[in-house]
């Protein structure tokens, strides 16, 4: 089939929906390319993990093989992006991270070689000697990375993909199996689906589990805060604490808590309180808890998945489906 006779479904608009699309049209760009999606860019819920993202670029792939690659290849796109549309949300940031266990025990080495897989793309890794470490801290080092503001981000990949013709539509999606009684002449489907893959006919896939996450959205002090920075007893703990100023614009996000296949999307004010002193120990400059300006305030399902992202291509009934989904908290990073 020549490029011009080609059609495309993406089921799922959040940033690897999005994303994908984005890298499809530029590779067959005489190609029909339709996103269906019960939420897009502009809404809130929980289920939407995109929307409620902090988000940066700090890689938690430790596999020595291609999850560092897809996180090696989207730290080369935000520093073009952020160089060349600085308009998109991408903006260059030094990053903070303190552990409270030693660097052999927090699940940040790379199998075989049993280092910071990203030490020489990131500039180099600045480790903090031990008088410069908060109490309790064993371990932490700065790097030089990115901060994303997703308000900014999603609406601005909506818009290029609005710009080159791919059409994006509000649908809900039962089985996958329907998307070749609406688009007959589809030549793939593309299953971007996220935490919805759990429940989606055809795919169904129970490895796929919510990881549970809170966040507020704060003004920030009159002085700024400069660099982002996160805590944790290791990568993905349970009760990690970052800070994370969206831009110069953009407010400053706190957080988080991770509590592993919690299907809730209630907010939970006990545990936010825990999120606000933990936050502002960590940056002094933003006060006290209780003088916290909230902007907003609510819950991701970041969509998880054992044994990690599936990136699969199958033939389901004589349809070729490439499945794109269960990233987790990882979904920016990896996203190119």
């Amino acid at each position: 089939m020549s490029a011009i006779g080609q059609s495309y479904v993406i089921i799922g608009a959040g940033v690897v929906g999005l994303t994908t699309a984005l890298e499809l049209k530029q590779r067959r760009p005489l190609a029909k390319i339709t996103i269906l999606a019960r939420e897009i860019p502009g809404d809130s819920a929980p289920t939407y993990a995109s929307a409620w993202a902090g988000a940066n670029w700090i890689s938690s792939a430790t596999d020595n093989g291609p999850q560092e690659e897809w996180d090696r290849i989207t730290y080369l796109m935000f520093e073009q992006l952020s160089q060349t549309h600085p308009e998109c949300g991408i903006e260059k940031m030094d990053l903070k991270s303190i552990y409270n266990d030693d660097i052999s025990k927090v699940n940040i080495l790379s199998e075989h070689t049993g280092k910071i897989w990203y030490d020489s793309l990131v500039g180099g890794i600045r480790h903090f000697e031990h008088g410069q470490l908060p109490e309790g801290a064993r371990f932490g080092f700065e790097i030089s990375t990115f901060v994303i503001n997703v308000q900014k981000y999603l609406p601005w990949l909506q818009a290029k993909l609005t710009m080159v013709g791919v059409e994006i539509h509000r649908a809900i999606i039962d089985d996958i199996s329907d998307i070749p009684k609406r688009f007959p002449s589809v030549s793939a489907i593309f299953n971007c689906t996220g935490l919805g893959a759990f429940s989606l006919g055809g795919v169904e896939d129970t490895n796929v589990y919510p990881a549970k996450g809170q966040i507020y959205l704060v003004e920030a002090p009159l002085g700024g805060i400069p660099k982002m920075s996160f805590r944790s007893g290791e990568r993905l703990g349970s009760n990690s604490t970052h800070v994370f100023p969206r831009g110069r614009d953009g407010g400053v996000i706190l957080g988080g808590c991770r509590f592993n296949g919690d299907w809730s999307e209630n907010f939970d004010p006990e545990i936010g309180e825990g999120i606000k002193k933990r936050c502002c120990a960590l940056v002094p400059e933003l006060g006290k808890p209780e003088d916290l300006r909230i902007l907003k305030q609510g819950v991701g399902l970041r969509p998880s998945r054992k044994g990690g992202a599936r990136i699969e291509k199958e033939r389901k009934n004589g349809t070729t489906v490439i499945h794109n989904y269960g990233a987790g908290g990882a979904g920016y990073q990896a996203s190119w």
